[in-house]
């Protein structure tokens, strides 16, 4: 036996309903990374041919929306969590 071999699970302890879901911010950013990336192979193919101005223009409105909706949305869940049933 090494001392590397670690024979427990990795998931020892930890409760799987525990587990934070992605935040609202990393899923935006990562959207905006495909799109951009998509934008510019369509750009690179001559399919279309896009204004960068109007690209980044439209990717701000749409990641802000997208920002306060998700954070809108985490907000409501988390006070309907934190109910104590005390009035």
């Amino acid at each position: 036996m090494s001392i590397y071999d670690d024979s427990r699970p990795a998931d020892v302890g930890q409760d799987p309903e525990a587990a934070s879901p992605a935040r609202v911010g990393t899923v935006v950013w990562g959207l905006i990374v495909v799109a951009l990336a998509a934008l510019i192979i369509i750009s690179g193919l001559g399919l279309v041919a896009l204004n960068g101005t109007y690209v980044l223009i439209g990717l701000m409105i749409g990641a802000g929306a997208a920002l306060v909706v998700g954070g809108l949305v985490s907000a409501r869940r988390r006070d309907n969590k934190s109910t104590t049933g005390k009035s």
